[in-house]
């Protein structure tokens, strides 16, 4: 009897030992942050030095891509798919998604390897109406642990619940950034003795923008730049806490975001250049965003890496890094990029980027090339996005229309009669994603559907 204590004990102990060695994740996903609205990456006018220092002692990745809004973003980055491969409620696909709770999250990734997951912020996958989510939905029955935060958008105003509680029907916008903050910031306290994941998702820079008081009026970018400067602080406090525990020589934190910035709100907007586009469309600057990496002594410090990489490649790498495994029994698109993190190697060869707006295939991207596929401004069967993009980027494309995105970061020149074979190459790409992952008139062959409903009810019929 003693001997089975004794083992029972030692493994006991193992396990405790193994457990604290695995690496904490701090995600910080802020909401439409342009490409250029951080001065590591050239906002001429906001000021954001914390970021900035986790650039400067991490690794800057200038060729991250998100999706074009919001909830299939978040879909993406927590199942590592292409929004139109992932299985929604009742297979409805609707703008932003109802997360079907077949979906594996990267919280329920993490689980087995002995993590505790919270998110703190806007969840957006169980319904982007405040008042019309699905409570099945939330955040506690997709893996996490703890829940503090908003079902959907701040459009109008912002219920903030606790795990599963209503606790504020319409909380003071101006508060969320430092009480999201606040309370990943006890999250990370209370479990500093296991492995965690924290998901740190603000509510800002959406609109309806709302900055503190200690911030109202303090950039030279108005309030969209008080806004972003208040989050940048509060990433500050974020680092301060993980030194002060001693946790920062085995913690990764990631700064990144959901998608390009609005264009039409002007002050309240945010800015991509020099990319085209913003949010929702499928030029550069309503995808291409931000992306920092920190962690001394693991990711080399002043890196800038300009590989094609996604928010899908952060649940593969997270797995790979906490010493547990993918989903093994569904396709998923994202890929382990820790040894480009870690320095291991510079790039990764042959990679491809989708571009959907909605169920609409529209680019491809192969290195360095980017092919625009034919299309109308205004596709019948798509939401009226056009209102949210600047007037000269709201274009029918008659043709492909090819990028050399090295040459031309903007996309002005179409280089398609240059490069034929290029141009083949990658209409034969786009062909493949379009059978396997979906397109506006199909049902991809790869995508997810488990309820009995008719095989994907689209919010708007299929082109016929």
């Amino acid at each position: 009897m003693r001997a089975l204590i004794l083992a029972l004990t030692l493994a006991s102990l193992s396990f405790v030992a193994a457990a604290k060695n695995k690496p904490n994740f701090i995600l910080i996903f802020t909401d439409d942050l342009g490409y250029q609205d951080l001065s590591s990456f050239g906002s001429p006018k906001i000021k954001t030095p914390n970021i900035d220092s986790m650039a400067a002692g991490g690794m800057k990745m200038t060729d991250f891509y998100a999706q074009t809004v919001c909830g299939p973003s978040r879909a993406a980055l927590m199942t590592a798919s292409y929004p139109l491969r992932t299985a929604k409620k009742q297979n409805k696909v609707t703008i932003h998604p109802f997360l079907h709770l077949k979906e594996v999250t990267i919280a329920e990734v993490l689980k087995p390897a002995g993590y505790t997951s919270g998110i703190f912020g806007k969840w957006d996958l169980a319904g982007h109406n405040p008042s019309k989510y699905d409570p099945n939905l939330l955040p506690l029955n997709q893996g996490f642990d703890y829940y503090f935060g908003t079902p959907g958008s701040n459009d109008k105003y912002v219920p903030l619940i606790r795990n599963q509680t209503v606790i504020e029907n319409e909380a003071d916008m101006s508060t969320l950034t430092e009480r999201y903050t606040d309370e990943a910031i006890k999250f990370i306290t209370d479990n500093q003795n296991k492995p965690f994941f924290v998901y740190l998702s603000h509510t800002m820079p959406h609109t309806r923008l709302a900055a503190s008081k200690k911030f109202k009026g303090r950039s030279a970018r108005g309030l969209y730049g008080d806004v972003v400067e208040e989050i940048d602080y509060n990433v500050g406090r974020v680092l301060q806490a993980v030194e002060k525990l001693n946790l920062m020589d085995n913690t990764y934190v990631i700064f990144t975001s959901d998608n390009g910035p609005w264009h039409v709100k002007k002050s309240h907007g945010g800015s991509a250049l020099p990319l085209r586009g913003a949010k929702t469309s499928t030029w550069e600057g309503g995808v291409r965003v931000p992306f920092v990496i920190y962690a001394p002594g693991r990711v080399p410090a002043g890196v800038v890496n300009n590989t094609i990489t996604t928010t899908m490649d952060i649940l593969p790498t997270f797995a790979n890094l906490a010493g547990t495994q993918p989903p093994s029994d569904r396709i998923i698109d994202g890929i382990d990029i820790s040894q480009l993190i870690h320095g291991e190697v510079d790039t990764i060869k042959d990679r491809t980027f989708y571009y959907y707006q909605h169920t609409h295939l529209q680019a491809v991207r192969y290195g360095k090339w980017k092919l625009h596929l034919p299309r109308l401004a205004q596709s019948p069967w798509s939401p009226k996005w056009s209102w949210h993009i600047a007037k000269e980027d709201v274009i029918d494309i008659p043709e492909p229309m090819l990028i050399d995105l090295e040459k031309d970061i903007s996309e002005t020149q179409n280089v398609a009669k240059e490069h034929p074979e290029i141009v083949n190459h990658l209409l034969k790409l786009a062909k493949a994603a379009s059978n396997d992952i979906g397109d506006y008139d199909r049902a991809g062959t790869g995508a997810r559907f488990f309820d009995p409903d008719p095989i994907r009810q689209d919010a708007k019929k299929w082109a016929k």
